[in-house]
């Protein structure tokens, strides 16, 4: 990358990282109850395959791993995942109240989501049937008859989501727009949700 390049993709990310930092400052406070606002995030959510979840393990250390997430078509407030029984996620939910995290991204459209919840394990074979896929049998070869195979069911409690515009030529004026205004808001839409 030439000298001219490098001077100018340098400050201007150092600028989109501290406007996005300043956005989810600036509603850091505005939780909102609002349907649309739980809708658009279910939207932004529905198509991902798979996510992060986050627990909390027993020094207290943080552990993410990548999760094959199953949704219904409609929002109810839960998201869904297969996992073993005897895996480790399940005790480190249980010791910390049943609390974690999942994060989705989709690069591709520029969208990120935040859920915070508690996690519960539940053994509903008609669930379980439903909620089957076959490209789930990487992961769990003997399929929906694994003794040790359970439903970890994530009901949301809080959400934050950023959604930015996907087209690259879009992204580059809305961050140069951002940049001249010194308005972060220019670079996309951040929200809180409170979905209890």
């Amino acid at each position: 990358m030439n000298r001219l390049v490098q001077s100018f993709v340098k400050p201007t990310l150092f600028q989109f990282q501290n406007a996005t930092l300043i956005v989810r400052q600036s509603v850091a406070f505005a939780s909102t109850t609002n349907d649309d606002k739980t809708n658009k995030l279910f939207e932004l959510i529905k198509d991902i395959r798979y996510a992060m979840i986050t627990t909390v393990e027993s020094d207290n250390s943080l552990r993410s791993r990548p999760m094959a997430s199953r949704q219904a078509d409609k929002w109810d407030g839960a998201l869904w995942f297969f996992t073993k029984k005897s895996s480790p996620k399940v005790e480190e939910a249980k010791q910390n109240y049943d609390q974690v995290n999942v994060s989705y991204s989709d690069p591709n459209k520029m969208s990120f989501v935040s859920v915070s919840g508690e996690a519960e394990f539940i053994d509903d074979k008609a669930k379980m049937k439903e909620l089957w896929s076959a490209y789930l049998k990487v992961f769990f070869p003997q399929g929906l008859e694994d003794p040790d195979l359970t439903l970890m069911k994530v009901t949301a409690k809080y959400g934050e989501y950023w959604d930015s515009p996907s087209n690259k030529m879009v992204q580059l004026y809305a961050l140069a727009k951002a940049a001249a205004t010194k308005n972060p808001k220019a670079l996309g839409e951040n929200k809180k949700v409170d979905i209890q």
